[in-house]
């Protein structure tokens, strides 16, 4: 691996951010080094660090970068790739469903099609507002590194037994926990209940950098803790301000984010830095999302909490 603008070696892991393109830039790594690539492309909607361009040849130069890191990706390796929507003139291109058949193309087989909701959003206006996003997960084979152990979510009735039965009187559940489901959404608490809770990264979030689409860390640690194991090498290609190199080495993993905006890459670093002088504000996993008292509520809207208050007389 080559082209590093920083590194870092110690005695467990090792993590690089490369600040260059990331086509040119996989097409230098050997085959199956990742057991992990995981990333959020960019969507193509005119943001500053985009050129936008027609879904064609967007979806062409996406996959150009695919078929190379196929290649890289260990036969038990996964790639996780979080997309939006793609809007243009008020329609709606449904980015997942384009990325679905490129994966295919290349014999990829898609495990699970997670959900990710989040309460906080631009408002549309000739439409309903956009809430969620997709995060389309695949495997190279069937034989994959999935740690299920590390990310279940506690049972709703932990002590249920069967009642009757060859098992009667033993527990019905896993007792470390059940399946978390494959909507993980962003309203409640975290790996509390089935839906898995991690709000986007907005300016009151304690991740925020000036990036204007930043990848919540505890978005990635989930998938890093799932799909690999320790020592393995997790690739971001569009890394941004460094989000899945952080969750990756938090973990004892190798990492790799490639970004071609050096703004993005110091910033990373920086970030990098902090973590690992236990100065960098991270988000829990199992930190509450904030839930305004009644009184703040009252106080914003008067007239609804009023009337709510008589009915519940």
């Amino acid at each position: 691996m080559n082209n590093t603008l920083f590194s870092l070696i110690d005695s467990e892991t090792e993590y690089r951010i490369i600040n260059a393109d990331a086509y040119e830039t996989i097409k230098t790594f050997d085959d199956s080094t990742f057991d992990l690539i995981i990333t959020s492309p960019p969507y193509n909607i005119g943001k500053s660090y985009e050129t936008k361009t027609s879904i064609e040849k967007y979806l062409s130069i996406q996959e150009k970068i695919i078929k190379e890191l196929i290649r890289v990706l260990s036969d038990k390796g996964s790639i996780c790739w979080q997309v939006g929507n793609y809007v243009e003139k008020g329609e709606i291109f449904p980015l997942d469903i384009f990325y679905y058949q490129i994966f295919k193309k290349f014999n990829l087989k898609l495990r699970n099609r997670i959900i990710w909701h989040f309460g906080h959003g631009l408002h549309a206006s000739k439409r309903f507002s956009g809430r969620y996003e997709t995060i389309l997960w695949f495997t190279k084979s069937d034989e994959y590194i999935f740690n299920l152990d590390d990310v279940r979510v506690p049972s709703k009735y932990p002590g249920k037994r069967h009642f009757k039965g060859p098992n009667k009187g033993k527990l019905s559940g896993n007792p470390k926990g059940k399946n978390p489901s494959d909507i993980w959404e962003i309203v409640i608490k975290d790996w509390e209940k089935s839906l898995w809770d991690i709000p986007n990264v907005k300016s009151n979030h304690p991740e925020k950098t000036s990036h204007p689409a930043q990848f919540p860390i505890e978005l990635v640690e989930r998938c890093v803790l799932a799909l690999t194991n320790k020592g393995s090498w997790v690739l971001d290609p569009f890394a941004g301000v460094g989000s899945s190199v952080i969750a990756a080495i938090k973990n004892n993993r190798n990492a790799v984010g490639i970004e071609k905006e050096k703004e993005y890459c110091i910033i990373a670093q920086d970030r990098v830095n902090k973590f690992l002088n236990g100065e960098l504000k991270i988000r829990p996993i199992n930190k509450p999302i904030y839930q305004p008292s009644k009184r703040e509520k009252s106080a914003q809207f008067p007239d609804e909490w009023k009337q709510l208050s008589l009915h519940e007389k």
